[in-house]
């Protein structure tokens, strides 16, 4: 799809011929909220993560001794600072929200959960350039994508807010499947850091997603803070 806001958030945020000719994301990420507590899981402080632009596929590292998560597609497995696998799922969306993960995650839910999450939201605004994912223009300064089956992400159907101005991301609105078709959310960008000439979300927010759009005021299910960037 080509169009006006399409083109001009690429533009905003270094241009297509950067997102097409990268390989790789990097950062540092800080995250927390509620919707990790349900789940009987903690935040996380600091932890590397790295994202391909061009598939889905992100290594999260998970703790201090260099073990290190890994979401491959829709697969997800644990390895070990030497390398060794040590806990591994296939097709880990399946297993949601059902049973006991109503309830509770083990370290393979949490890891798909923040992979699908972190691979999206750190490949943006490459997914706007991808032939898979369908682009509408649905309001003056939102873009509708209509995501396929086979990418791990929250849902199907995304609304993407963009500022009138700067064509920066302001509110993502999706429905969290992971939690249940009830998990309506608004994930806010709070406020944008420039890594090398280069805009990115630098704080986000998630809360619960009012009838009319608008985020509602609290609780905080997801937190994000991004403490470096860099593309390449």
């Amino acid at each position: 799809m080509s169009c006006e806001l399409l083109e001009g958030v690429v533009a905003a945020y270094g241009g297509a011929d950067l997102w097409r000719n990268s390989r790789v994301v990097e950062a540092t990420i800080s995250s927390g909220g509620l919707g990790f507590a349900i789940k009987w899981h903690r935040g996380q402080r600091r932890r590397r993560v790295s994202a391909q632009i061009s598939r889905p596929e992100i290594t999260i590292e998970l703790a201090r001794d260099g073990s290190y998560g890994i979401l491959d597609e829709k697969n997800v497995r644990i390895e070990s600072p030497l390398g060794r696998i040590v806990d591994s799922r296939r097709n880990a969306d399946a297993f949601f929200p059902g049973g006991r993960r109503l309830f509770w995650w083990d370290r393979l839910d949490i890891l798909y959960f923040r992979g699908e999450a972190l691979w999206n939201y750190l490949t943006f605004p490459a997914l706007l350039l991808r032939d898979d994912i369908s682009w509408t223009q649905i309001f003056d300064n939102t873009l509708e994508g209509r995501f396929p089956s086979h990418l791990p992400t929250h849902c199907e159907v995304q609304r993407f807010h963009f500022d009138p101005a700067s064509r920066l991301l302001r509110q993502h609105d999706y429905t969290a499947e992971a939690f249940g078709s009830s998990a309506k959310a608004a994930n806010v960008v709070l406020e944008h850091k420039t890594w090398d000439a280069i805009p990115f979300p630098y704080k986000r927010r998630v809360t619960p997603r009012a009838p009319d759009g608008t985020p509602r005021g609290g609780p905080t299910l997801i937190w994000i803070e991004i403490d470096d960037w860099s593309i390449r």
